[in-house]
């Protein structure tokens, strides 16, 4: 997950993978602009955090996490065999 440390968004995000028990990396982004822009422009141009991936799939943000939880289709995701 990249976020920043001043972000509600990635702090809803990083509660519920830990109320799933899911472990992640966290990245900051926020001293590292360069970094931010590259994600953005191979992400078809996303600029909000967090920015959620699992593997090299891009997720979505806080939001589209939440609604893929709630669908049961995130822990799917996270546990199928690559």
């Amino acid at each position: 997950m990249y976020s920043t440390r001043a972000c509600p968004y990635c702090v809803a995000a990083k509660t519920l993978l830990n109320n799933l028990q899911v472990g992640f990396e966290e990245v900051f982004l926020d001293q590292q602009p360069e970094l931010w822009s590259k994600l953005s422009a191979e992400n078809n141009g996303w600029r909000t955090v967090p920015m959620i991936f699992v593997g090299t799939e891009f997720l979505g943000g806080y939001t589209d996490v939440k609604a893929l939880h709630d669908e049961g289709q995130l822990l799917p995701k996270i546990y199928s065999p690559c």
